[in-house]
């Protein structure tokens, strides 16, 4: 007979297998806040902000905005935020830190403008929330580990006006990382509503003192400018998309205008407008990422622009809400690529990309570390941003999704995969589904386990759990395709730091991280730097995925040896900050190790030239690859204390229910091998920058299929295992429920950065 310990083992252990199915969405707990901002701190914490509303959770005596999740135990810890966040831009720094920049104004109960009032009328204080005018904030954050006082001043944000500010009030503003770590900012509301002009548009550069067409930097380079492009997109150009060049130049896309723009210098370069007048910015929310820069495409970028909104200009209002009933116009499935700086001189043209599998708004894509990239989130209806009334419906009482301006929740994920030939480059064969709405004020985020963290969601002035598109606390884990896998490498010798250019270093893979062929195997690894970003507005602002240039050497025991080059030798490539490194075979990624890029300081980043790399070397043996299992040694493991506890002295009965766990999730198998993997080439120079792909010289078309067949990686605790709600079948009417949330609350010395810093148009064109 089995003790009741020994069934509970059996079924922990079973669950623990079975809950990281490939392509299942996992409910994993309660954030206390709900998750409108979050950013990958370290390899333990999740950090999460939200706007200043009533939440359950307290801190200090009024409601928290901010929290800490651990990645590990799926508990948040709420932290003191003194400023209004409320749609707020955030940004790496070169040490691993990161900062957030403006916000709202003082807000109390119910969105009322807060008790003390400034000069211009906004909220400066609020006596019952406790917060304060965020417009001009800076808030720094040093990220923490367990093994750090989490409650001391060092681990907190540092956020204090007084001290650290920007010069104009920024709320939807852009920020982007330049090479040398400073902070562009551009634009924003001054204080704002649903888009950034009055209608009629009669002064398109500041809207009567509502628009801010500026732009400054982080630390700062000297008083604020005017920069043209926010006026000719004025309306249309809250949360403008920003992308680094390799040149320093910056793609700046908002309303349906695209520029190239020199921070240096203010000029701006004119590119095509963006097709069908599709809108991509907030409100329209399109989903959009740079490609992966790769050896094989040179590290030139392309940036990919899916979903969005093409309604008519008249339709999108001003700062009070639109005149359209938004939610019932169709999101759009348009997808465009353009390379702003084509390596052969052409000009930059926009080039039609396969449609969407479904039109978005507020889709948000995440680069999973095979290269492949996520959409998650949004709905098929209507637009971001929330509102009581619209040009054609005159009360809140007739709004049939509450405030929400969109409808039609997307609870099916689908994954591109830029590898594919045109037109079968899209897929969402094999991914469960959520009964989660996530529309406005959703975020995701990669894991350092390769899985996505999903969270928020609140259409809402103030919490409103019972509403139809409710203030949402749930947390939730998406387990993409290779998490079929029944092995993952387990590199050794990941640095801590990489420098722009200089000698390479070695990575080891041994003979258990991979099945099938040593020499495939290792024709077949990439190893990435994969960096995240800041997620906020179906946005990861900085999310980069950049492979860097390898070589290997396999031994006859089955092992083998990547000469990895270090960063290209151009930070505008990679700007300075943190990174996942993950090892990459036949599309399986090993767990993330973080790693800085750079010196760690705001300046000049050293820069050398990249080293000559060994030639590839095979072994004449052709040994195979001993992996059976999904163990993690040699990378950071998630669970291996969980999983340690729960088998203990009855590994036998734990064994056995992983075994179970595995053999229930061989069922989605064949529907997961039809993501194939997205290893990219490496160069055809064996030194680390430059050079087009060598595919064929270096074995890179063999054993390119991945050959595991179980779901044994190590899973993150899960708490709940539920994926009901088949969103394509869904009416748009149906409730959403979010089985964490709260009831509705009531009606030190720091140095935080060590740098300086200041404490178509009227014209005709298209909005």
């Amino acid at each position: 007979m089995f003790s009741h310990l020994s069934w509970l083992a059996l079924g922990l252990a079973a669950e623990l297998a079975s809950a990281q199915q490939p392509g299942s969405i996992v409910q994993v707990g309660n954030t206390q806040v709900s998750a409108m901002m979050m950013l990958l701190g370290n390899e333990e914490k999740i950090y999460i902000l939200d706007k200043t509303e009533g939440n359950a959770a307290q801190i200090d005596g009024h409601p928290a905005w901010g929290a800490v999740w651990d990645i590990n135990t799926h508990t948040a810890t709420p932290m003191e935020v003194l400023t209004n966040t409320f749609c707020a831009s955030g940004m790496h720094l070169p040490n691993g830190s990161y900062a957030t920049f403006g916000g709202n104004g003082a807000i109390g109960p119910g969105g009322a403008i807060g008790s003390v009032k400034n000069s211009a009328g906004s909220g400066a204080y609020d006596a019952t929330y406790e917060d304060y005018d965020g417009t001009k904030s800076i808030r720094i954050l040093n990220p923490c580990t367990s093994a750090d006082d989490m409650s001391s001043p060092q681990c907190q944000w540092f956020d204090n006006a007084t001290v650290l500010s920007m010069q104009k009030q920024r709320w939807y503003s852009a920020a982007e990382a330049l090479g040398d770590g400073t902070i562009a900012l551009i634009g924003g509301f001054v204080n704002g509503g649903y888009i950034n002009r009055n209608t009629p548009n009669t002064d398109p550069e500041y809207e009567g003192g509502a628009a801010e067409p500026t732009y400054e930097f982080y630390p700062s380079r000297g008083p604020a400018t005017v920069m043209q492009f926010m006026i000719q997109t004025s309306g249309l150009n809250s949360y403008a998309h920003t992308y680094l060049m390799p040149s320093g130049k910056m793609l700046i896309q908002a309303n349906i205008s695209t520029i190239i723009w020199d921070p240096d210098t203010n000029a701006e370069t004119a590119l095509p407008d963006m097709p069908g007048s599709v809108a991509r910015v907030y409100p329209a929310s399109g989903a959009v990422a740079m490609l992966p820069l790769t050896p094989a495409n040179n590290y030139t970028p392309t940036v990919l622009f899916c979903g969005g909104s093409d309604m008519p200009d008249e339709y999108w209002g001003n700062y009070s809400y639109p005149n359209y009933n938004t939610w019932t116009y169709p999101a759009s499935t348009d997808c465009q690529r353009i390379t702003p700086e084509p390596a052969d001189g052409s000009s930059p043209t926009y080039v039609q990309d396969d449609d969407m599998l479904e039109g978005r708004t507020m889709g948000q894509f995440i680069i999973l570390p095979d290269g492949t990239l996520l959409v998650v989130n949004g709905g098929v209806n209507g637009t971001a941003g929330y509102a009581q009334a619209t040009g054609q419906t005159a009360t809140y009482a007739e709004m049939p999704f509450g405030e929400s301006l969109a409808s039609g929740p997307v609870g099916t994920p689908a994954i591109y995969n830029p590898n594919q030939p045109k037109g079968s480059r899209w897929s969402n064969a094999g991914l469960g589904s959520t009964n989660i709405a996530r529309l406005y004020h959703s975020s995701a985020m990669l894991l350092p386990d390769a899985s996505v963290m999903i969270a928020g969601s609140n259409p809402n002035i103030d919490v409103n759990t019972s509403t139809i598109y409710p203030t949402t606390y749930t947390a939730e884990i998406f387990y993409p395709p290779y998490f079929s896998a029944s092995v993952r490498p387990q590199p050794s010798g990941i640095p801590t730091t990489l420098s722009y250019g200089g000698n390479s270093f070695d990575l080891t893979i041994p003979a258990s991280s991979y099945t099938g062929s040593a020499n495939a195997a290792a024709a077949n690894t990439t190893v990435v730097l994969s960096r995240g970003g800041f997620t906020t507005h179906a946005m990861n602002m900085g999310q980069r995925h950049l492979q860097l240039n390898n070589t290997y050497t396999v031994n006859n025991d089955g092992s083998y040896v990547l000469h990895v080059s270090q960063a290209p030798p151009n930070p505008n490539i990679l700007t300075p900050g943190p990174a996942l490194m993950f090892v990459v075979i036949n599309g399986i990624p090993s767990n993330g190790t973080m790693v800085i890029v750079g010196n760690g300081q705001v300046g000049t980043q050293p820069i050398s030239a990249a080293s000559e790399l060994p030639v590839s070397a095979s072994s004449s043996s052709n040994p195979g690859g001993s992996g059976k299992t999904g163990g993690t040694s040699g990378t950071t493991a998630h669970t291996g204390a969980i999983i340690g506890g729960v088998i203990g002295a009855i590994a036998v009965i734990g064994i056995l229910g992983a075994l179970f766990g595995i053999f229930v999730a061989r069922r989605r198998r064949a529907a997961s091998r039809q993501h194939p993997a997205a290893a990219y080439a490496m160069g055809a120079t064996r030194s680390g920058f430059g050079g087009s792909a060598a595919a064929s010289a270096m074995g890179m078309n063999v054993d390119r299929v991945r050959h595991s067949d179980s779901s044994a990686f190590v899973p993150l605790q899960q708490d709940n295992t539920s994926m009901a709600w088949n969103a394509s079948s869904a009416s748009l009417h149906s409730p959403y429920q979010d089985g964490f949330a709260e009831g509705r609350a009531s009606e030190a010395e720091y140095d935080p950065y060590n740098v300086n810093a200041v404490g178509r148009s009227s014209s005709g064109q298209r909005l």
